[in-house]
């Protein structure tokens, strides 16, 4: 099932991937680490600078692997922990 948030996840993915909506799988078993070929390290530092601005959230390097990134879903909820 597709929420909110995670709908916004996959927004951001799109914008900051510069990819054009509906090519990332919004479903939360999506591969995106090591499947997107724009899926970079500076993207990934892009990825969590948005999610920081969009949702007023701080995120450690610590607290970021390659887990987080695996999917659309781990990424989501990845973000819904950090919001409490």
């Amino acid at each position: 099932m597709e929420t909110g948030i995670q709908s916004e996840v996959v927004e951001i993915l799109h914008s900051t991937l510069g990819l054009p909506p509906g090519s990332i799988n919004p479903h939360a078993d999506t591969r995106v680490l090591g499947v997107i070929p724009e899926m970079d390290s500076m993207s990934v530092v892009g990825i969590l600078t948005t999610l920081e601005e969009q949702y007023g959230i701080r995120v450690d390097d610590d607290e970021v692997d390659a887990d987080v990134f695996a999917t659309v879903g781990s990424l989501t909820r990845f973000v819904e922990s950090k919001l409490g």
